[in-house]
């Protein structure tokens, strides 16, 4: 897949292609029913699939400090496009001045000028141009001018999670924010996950015979609520049954909240420095301050155990 930066970025002699836009943050099972439905439209016609996202995130730009937090970075999002067969991805940076751009104008400069779209596919509540006045019956006004046609796809899926709420990305990010990574994973078809750099951190898990990789994560990142999870801790493609833990550390009386993951079974490992991934699988239990060491280590076995558990029934569920 190509990856390009900027409207600068894309080839000159780039030919027609299927467009979709969106911010597209979890790429969840929505989002991949319009992605795919792109990528499928151009392969009918013979053409190219273009992803157009933003960074920072609009809000930022025109809300400064109302950032979401993010549900995945832009190199996994990319990574997770590219595995639905997307040709190609363009990252527009998204500055006061882009966002001032009327809906006519973004349409003719992104879509027709530089990626030449035969078709754009959207969901029906898209929104483009100066303060979102574009809607998708106006793409369509511009697109019988611009000769691209417009195919809406109701990216609505529903389940189990949010109480049967219409999967979205607000909705997830609400779910991890509770603690509740079943119900984000049914909606992102796959864990949640944050990465970072494993960072020093007060080593009181290897004196407690249980070492954890303490993850910095990156900028914005959707970290679920305090509490242990099970999970895996992924580092240079290999996945490792873990259990994490995220909070202050009550039990020390810290204040830095963390993610430290524990990697059951693992011994010496040396991931200082390293760029790691944590998926959350499973919620194990709230965060607690014992009332002795003894009692900790006895709720850290536990831990451990459960997590083990829970990973082993999900990796049985999940054999190809």
């Amino acid at each position: 897949m190509q990856r390009w930066r900027g409207l600068e970025d894309i080839p000159q002699d780039w030919g027609r292609s299927v467009v979709t836009i969106g911010s597209y943050d979890g790429v969840h099972r929505g989002h991949q029913l319009i992605i795919g439905r792109a990528v499928d439209r151009a392969r009918e016609l013979g053409l190219r699939s273009v992803v157009v996202t933003f960074d920072p995130h609009p809000s930022e730009v025109v809300r400064p400090g109302s950032h979401p937090p993010l549900l995945a970075a832009h190199h996994r999002r990319a990574e997770l496009m590219a595995d639905l067969g997307v040709d190609a991805l363009l990252i527009l940076p998204f500055t006061t001045e882009f966002s001032r751009l009327s809906p006519a104008d973004f349409a003719r400069t992104v879509l027709t000028e530089r990626l030449h779209a035969k078709v754009v596919v959207e969901g029906p509540n898209f929104r483009f141009g100066h303060k979102a006045a574009g809607n998708v019956t106006l793409l369509a006004e511009l697109g019988r001018e611009d000769d691209f046609e417009v195919d809406l796809v109701d990216l609505y899926v529903s389940g189990d999670a949010g109480a049967g709420q219409p999967f979205s990305s607000t909705l997830t990010r609400r779910l991890v924010a509770e603690g509740d990574v079943t119900g984000a994973a049914e909606i992102l078809g796959r864990p949640h996950r944050v990465e970072g750099v494993v960072v020093r951190g007060a080593q009181r898990g290897r004196e407690l015979g249980y070492p954890t990789a303490n993850v910095e994560t990156l900028p914005h990142t959707a970290v679920p609520a305090d509490g242990v999870y099970a999970g895996w801790l992924h580092v240079a493609g290999e996945a490792m049954p873990a259990a994490i833990s995220v909070g202050t550390n009550p039990q020390f009386d810290a204040k830095h909240r963390t993610v430290e993951a524990y990697a059951i079974d693992r011994v010496g490992l040396d991931l200082y420095g390293l760029h790691v991934a944590v998926d959350f699988l499973a919620y194990v239990r709230g965060m607690e301050k014992f009332a002795t060491i003894d009692e900790l280590l006895t709720a850290m076995a536990d831990d451990v155990k459960r997590s083990r558990a829970l990973i082993a029934e999900y990796e049985a569920q999940h054999q190809d």
